[in-house]
């Protein structure tokens, strides 16, 4: 143990530049472009090319057409792979620097140190988040999702609100639990990754004074809280769902040609 720690000291001012690094690109880009991604579910009622009746509609059919689009890119397997590999990276020396770290709040309560707790909080819940989400939304482990509900891009909206709800009939007791994780899980993100931007620029020497620092600070300030809007509503979109409008509205756009996950296969 002590020759791994004596390893990590030795490359110290290599790994905490990677570190950053990582939590910039890809994860931190990943995070707005997911962001922006599910958010279309709001900001797509506005989108007049999509067909629907209402707004609502609108939104279900852009993030539809939004989620079609990213899955039919090609290598996609590849960067996907890339962006594990940074989330494990980022994860491992994270969890590393938080357990060697120390924390000073009790004895002195400012600002910079309930950042830096904050910080090392955030991160564990926003793992936890990731692996869950992951885990449910993408490798198919339906037995952590109330009601079974298995997602599925084609019907990107349905089974998505279907997994939130806890049952694709409305929202229920263990789909309040399941919203309550989103929330934690998706505030934790955003707070980490704008946190972490501020304190980026101080480890590769960006913002070395003051007055520098705040004003990076007010930069990173305004893109969390946009972040945070975005994240915020697109949970908030996907609970007012209704899942039979967002079905009917799928099925239009795919005449048909894609399986129902929800419809049981034939004898």
């Amino acid at each position: 143990m002590s020759r791994q720690a004596g390893s990590l000291a030795r490359h110290h001012f290599l790994l905490r530049r990677l570190h950053s690094l990582t939590g910039l690109v890809p994860i931190g880009l990943f995070l707005i472009l997911h962001l922006t991604t599910n958010a279309s579910v709001l900001w797509g009622a506005a989108n007049s090319r999509a067909p629907g009746a209402g707004a609502l509609d609108r939104g279900v059919t852009t993030f539809q057409e939004e989620v079609s689009w990213i899955n039919s890119l090609p290598g996609l397997l590849l960067i996907e792979i890339a962006l594990w590999v940074s989330i494990a990276f980022h994860a491992v020396l994270g969890v590393y620097y938080a357990r060697s770290g120390r924390g000073n709040v009790a004895r002195y309560p400012h600002m910079d140190n309930w950042r830096y707790t904050l910080q090392r909080i955030t991160g564990y819940v926003a793992l936890v988040f990731i692996l869950y989400h992951v885990a449910t939304l993408r490798w198919g482990w339906t037995w952590l999702v109330p009601g079974g509900t298995r997602w599925t891009h084609e019907y990107a909206a349905s089974t998505l609100a279907a997994a939130i709800h806890g049952s694709p009939d409305g929202l229920r007791p263990m789909g309040v639990l399941v919203s309550a994780l989103y929330m934690a899980g998706i505030t934790s993100a955003v707070f980490h990754f704008a946190n972490g931007l501020w304190t980026m620029a101080i480890t590769w020497g960006l913002t070395v004074s003051i007055p520098a620092q705040r004003r990076w600070g007010r930069v990173c300030l305004a893109l969390g809280a946009g972040l945070m809007l975005m994240a915020w509503g697109a949970l908030v979109g996907f609970l007012v769902l209704d899942h039979d409008r967002a079905r009917a509205l799928e099925e239009s756009i795919h005449g048909g040609g894609v399986a129902d996950p929800d419809r049981a296969p034939e004898e």
